[in-house]
Protein backbone atom coordinates (compact mmCIF):
# COMPACT_ATOMS: atom_id res chain seq x y z
CA UNK A 1 0.00 0.00 0.00
CA UNK A 2 1.41 2.94 -0.96
CA UNK A 3 1.42 6.16 1.47
CA UNK A 4 1.96 10.19 0.80
CA UNK A 5 4.45 12.05 2.80
CA UNK A 6 4.14 16.12 2.15
CA UNK A 7 5.86 18.95 3.75
CA UNK A 8 9.29 20.34 2.36
CA UNK A 9 11.62 18.61 4.87
CA UNK A 10 9.67 15.65 5.51
CA UNK A 11 9.61 14.80 1.80
CA UNK A 12 13.76 15.83 1.21
CA UNK A 13 14.06 13.59 4.80
CA UNK A 14 12.24 10.76 2.98
CA UNK A 15 14.31 10.96 -0.43
CA UNK A 16 17.67 10.79 1.38
CA UNK A 17 16.82 8.11 3.88
CA UNK A 18 14.58 5.91 1.65
CA UNK A 19 15.21 6.55 -1.98
CA UNK A 20 14.23 2.99 -2.93
CA UNK A 21 10.66 3.75 -1.41
CA UNK A 22 9.83 6.68 -2.91
CA UNK A 23 8.01 6.45 -6.24
CA UNK A 24 7.53 10.08 -7.33
CA UNK A 25 7.96 13.74 -6.31
CA UNK A 26 5.28 16.84 -6.93
CA UNK A 27 6.45 19.87 -6.63
CA UNK A 28 3.00 22.29 -7.13
CA UNK A 29 3.08 25.33 -9.01
CA UNK A 30 4.55 28.58 -8.27
CA UNK A 31 6.70 27.44 -5.19
CA UNK A 32 9.69 28.07 -5.45
CA UNK A 33 12.42 28.56 -2.51
CA UNK A 34 15.76 27.50 -1.58
CA UNK A 35 14.46 24.82 1.09
CA UNK A 36 12.27 22.93 -2.46
CA UNK A 37 15.35 23.44 -4.23
CA UNK A 38 17.91 21.13 -1.81
CA UNK A 39 14.63 18.90 -1.89
CA UNK A 40 14.11 18.64 -5.51
CA UNK A 41 17.86 17.89 -5.70
CA UNK A 42 18.24 15.72 -3.21
CA UNK A 43 15.52 13.34 -4.78
CA UNK A 44 17.19 13.69 -8.42
CA UNK A 45 20.70 13.07 -7.41
CA UNK A 46 19.06 9.51 -6.11
CA UNK A 47 17.23 9.23 -9.24
CA UNK A 48 13.74 9.85 -8.30
CA UNK A 49 11.07 11.48 -10.63
CA UNK A 50 10.53 15.21 -10.21
CA UNK A 51 7.20 16.31 -11.31
CA UNK A 52 5.71 20.24 -11.17
CA UNK A 53 1.98 19.76 -10.84
CA UNK A 54 -1.32 22.30 -10.42
CA UNK A 55 -1.52 23.39 -6.26
CA UNK A 56 -4.62 21.79 -6.72
CA UNK A 57 -3.36 18.13 -7.26
CA UNK A 58 -0.68 18.84 -4.88
CA UNK A 59 -2.92 19.57 -1.81
CA UNK A 60 -5.53 16.78 -2.93
CA UNK A 61 -3.00 14.37 -2.87
CA UNK A 62 -1.82 15.24 0.74
CA UNK A 63 -5.31 15.95 1.97
CA UNK A 64 -3.41 18.81 4.09
CA UNK A 65 -3.24 22.76 3.60
CA UNK A 66 0.51 22.17 4.74
CA UNK A 67 1.54 20.92 1.97
CA UNK A 68 4.11 23.63 1.49
CA UNK A 69 4.02 22.86 -2.07
CA UNK A 70 5.61 18.93 -1.87
CA UNK A 71 4.53 15.85 -2.13
CA UNK A 72 5.99 12.49 -2.30
CA UNK A 73 4.24 9.03 -2.93
CA UNK A 74 5.90 6.17 -1.38
CA UNK A 75 5.97 2.74 -0.57
CA UNK A 76 4.17 1.59 2.81
CA UNK A 77 6.18 2.60 6.15
CA UNK A 78 8.90 -0.30 6.94
CA UNK A 79 8.46 -0.79 10.78
CA UNK A 80 11.34 -2.92 12.08
CA UNK A 81 11.69 -5.62 14.84
CA UNK A 82 12.50 -4.16 18.41
CA UNK A 83 15.46 -7.12 18.57
CA UNK A 84 16.63 -4.59 15.97
CA UNK A 85 16.93 -2.09 17.74
CA UNK A 86 18.65 -3.34 20.47
CA UNK A 87 21.06 -4.95 17.78
CA UNK A 88 21.61 -1.26 16.42
CA UNK A 89 22.62 0.05 20.05
CA UNK A 90 24.90 -3.05 20.52
CA UNK A 91 26.64 -1.98 17.13
CA UNK A 92 27.15 1.53 17.70
CA UNK A 93 28.69 0.14 21.75
CA UNK A 94 25.98 2.25 23.61
CA UNK A 95 23.63 1.51 25.81
CA UNK A 96 20.07 1.14 24.11
CA UNK A 97 17.70 4.10 24.77
CA UNK A 98 14.48 3.29 23.65
CA UNK A 99 10.71 5.38 24.01
CA UNK A 100 7.38 3.53 24.35
CA UNK A 101 4.10 5.23 23.26
CA UNK A 102 1.67 3.37 24.77
CA UNK A 103 -2.00 4.59 23.35
CA UNK A 104 -0.65 7.80 21.51
CA UNK A 105 -3.57 8.26 18.51
CA UNK A 106 -2.73 12.05 17.79
CA UNK A 107 -0.24 11.90 15.26
CA UNK A 108 1.00 15.20 15.87
CA UNK A 109 2.16 14.17 19.60
CA UNK A 110 3.27 11.20 17.74
CA UNK A 111 5.42 12.83 15.08
CA UNK A 112 6.71 15.35 17.94
CA UNK A 113 7.65 12.57 19.71
CA UNK A 114 9.30 10.94 17.31
CA UNK A 115 11.32 13.62 16.44
CA UNK A 116 12.90 13.90 19.80
CA UNK A 117 13.35 10.30 20.27
CA UNK A 118 15.84 10.88 16.33
CA UNK A 119 17.61 14.31 17.75
CA UNK A 120 18.34 12.79 21.15
CA UNK A 121 19.73 9.61 19.53
CA UNK A 122 17.10 7.34 20.85
CA UNK A 123 17.44 3.79 18.87
CA UNK A 124 14.05 2.83 18.33
CA UNK A 125 10.26 3.65 18.90
CA UNK A 126 7.88 1.22 19.96
CA UNK A 127 4.22 1.10 19.61
CA UNK A 128 1.48 -1.20 19.78
CA UNK A 129 -0.58 -1.76 16.67
CA UNK A 130 -4.23 -1.00 18.53
CA UNK A 131 -5.30 2.33 19.62
CA UNK A 132 -2.34 4.30 18.17
CA UNK A 133 -1.64 6.30 14.92
CA UNK A 134 0.30 4.23 12.37
CA UNK A 135 2.98 6.53 10.30
CA UNK A 136 0.82 8.60 8.12
CA UNK A 137 1.84 11.90 6.00
CA UNK A 138 1.18 14.25 8.89
CA UNK A 139 2.93 12.03 11.33
CA UNK A 140 6.12 12.22 8.86
CA UNK A 141 5.18 16.50 8.74
CA UNK A 142 4.79 16.43 12.87
CA UNK A 143 7.96 14.92 12.78
CA UNK A 144 9.82 17.02 10.26
CA UNK A 145 11.00 13.93 8.51
CA UNK A 146 12.63 12.18 11.71
CA UNK A 147 10.17 9.24 11.14
CA UNK A 148 12.17 8.15 7.51
CA UNK A 149 15.41 8.09 9.71
CA UNK A 150 13.77 6.36 13.00
CA UNK A 151 13.97 2.49 13.63
CA UNK A 152 10.11 2.23 14.73
CA UNK A 153 8.39 -1.09 15.49
CA UNK A 154 4.38 -1.79 15.96
CA UNK A 155 3.89 -4.82 18.44
CA UNK A 156 1.01 -6.75 18.78
CA UNK A 157 1.32 -7.34 22.47
CA UNK A 158 2.76 -4.09 24.41
CA UNK A 159 3.16 -5.86 27.55
CA UNK A 160 4.92 -8.46 26.29
CA UNK A 161 7.52 -6.53 24.74
CA UNK A 162 7.41 -4.52 27.99
CA UNK A 163 8.11 -7.88 29.37
CA UNK A 164 10.73 -8.96 26.82
CA UNK A 165 13.01 -5.78 27.05
CA UNK A 166 13.10 -6.17 31.27
CA UNK A 167 14.54 -10.00 30.35
CA UNK A 168 17.10 -8.10 27.95
CA UNK A 169 18.33 -6.04 30.88
CA UNK A 170 16.50 -2.87 29.99
CA UNK A 171 15.11 -0.84 32.94
CA UNK A 172 11.49 0.33 31.90
CA UNK A 173 10.99 3.75 33.31
CA UNK A 174 7.04 4.98 33.05
CA UNK A 175 6.14 8.28 32.89
CA UNK A 176 3.19 9.15 35.41
CA UNK A 177 1.80 12.26 37.63
CA UNK A 178 1.00 10.39 41.06
CA UNK A 179 3.01 11.69 43.78
CA UNK A 180 4.15 8.54 44.71
CA UNK A 181 6.44 8.03 41.56
CA UNK A 182 10.15 8.87 41.79
CA UNK A 183 10.67 12.39 41.02
CA UNK A 184 12.28 12.58 37.20
CA UNK A 185 15.88 14.32 38.96
CA UNK A 186 16.26 11.13 41.31
CA UNK A 187 15.79 8.39 38.89
CA UNK A 188 18.27 6.34 37.45
CA UNK A 189 18.50 6.27 33.40
CA UNK A 190 21.61 5.73 32.60
CA UNK A 191 21.72 2.11 31.70
CA UNK A 192 20.02 0.17 28.78
CA UNK A 193 16.87 2.19 28.99
CA UNK A 194 12.73 1.83 27.96
CA UNK A 195 10.64 5.11 28.21
CA UNK A 196 7.25 4.37 28.21
CA UNK A 197 4.83 7.69 27.38
CA UNK A 198 1.04 7.54 28.03
CA UNK A 199 -1.83 8.44 25.94
CA UNK A 200 -3.21 11.89 26.08
CA UNK A 201 -5.49 12.78 29.02
CA UNK A 202 -5.47 9.29 30.45
CA UNK A 203 -1.81 8.53 30.80
CA UNK A 204 -0.06 5.21 31.30
CA UNK A 205 -2.85 2.48 31.26
CA UNK A 206 -2.73 0.60 34.83
CA UNK A 207 -1.25 -2.92 33.29
CA UNK A 208 1.73 -1.10 31.08
CA UNK A 209 2.06 1.13 34.73
CA UNK A 210 2.76 -2.24 36.05
CA UNK A 211 4.82 -4.02 33.96
CA UNK A 212 7.36 -0.76 34.32
CA UNK A 213 10.40 -1.25 36.47
CA UNK A 214 9.91 2.18 37.96
CA UNK A 215 7.58 5.56 37.32
CA UNK A 216 8.91 8.45 37.37
CA UNK A 217 7.52 12.29 37.63
CA UNK A 218 8.71 15.28 36.36
CA UNK A 219 7.95 17.73 39.47
CA UNK A 220 5.40 20.94 38.29
CA UNK A 221 5.64 24.60 40.09
CA UNK A 222 2.14 25.80 37.81
CA UNK A 223 -1.21 24.89 38.25
CA UNK A 224 -2.26 23.06 34.61
CA UNK A 225 -3.13 19.21 35.45
CA UNK A 226 -0.32 17.68 33.23
CA UNK A 227 2.36 18.47 30.47
CA UNK A 228 1.18 17.47 26.45
CA UNK A 229 2.57 13.89 26.29
CA UNK A 230 4.82 15.14 23.37
CA UNK A 231 6.38 17.31 25.71
CA UNK A 232 6.86 14.57 28.67
CA UNK A 233 8.09 12.32 26.41
CA UNK A 234 11.40 14.96 25.43
CA UNK A 235 12.04 15.66 28.81
CA UNK A 236 12.56 12.33 29.88
CA UNK A 237 14.54 11.30 27.36
CA UNK A 238 16.71 14.48 27.48
CA UNK A 239 17.20 13.66 31.40
CA UNK A 240 18.52 10.10 30.08
CA UNK A 241 21.61 11.62 27.69
CA UNK A 242 22.30 14.07 29.96
CA UNK A 243 22.89 11.67 32.70
CA UNK A 244 24.43 9.41 30.32
CA UNK A 245 26.71 12.97 29.57
CA UNK A 246 27.26 13.38 32.62
CA UNK A 247 28.81 10.11 33.81
CA UNK A 248 30.67 8.92 30.78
Amino acid sequence: MSRVVFGVRPVEELCRARPREVVIVYVADGYRSKEIESAVAAAKDRGITVEFRPRALVADLAASPNHQGMAAVAGEFQYVRADEMLAAASAAGEAALLLILDSITDPQNFGALVRSAEVLGAHGVIVPDKRAAPVTGAVVKASAGASERMRIARVHNLLGTIDWLREQGLAVWGGAADEGATPLAQADLRGPLAVVIGGEGRGLRTAVARRCSALARIPQRGHVASLNASVAGAILLYEAVRQRATHV
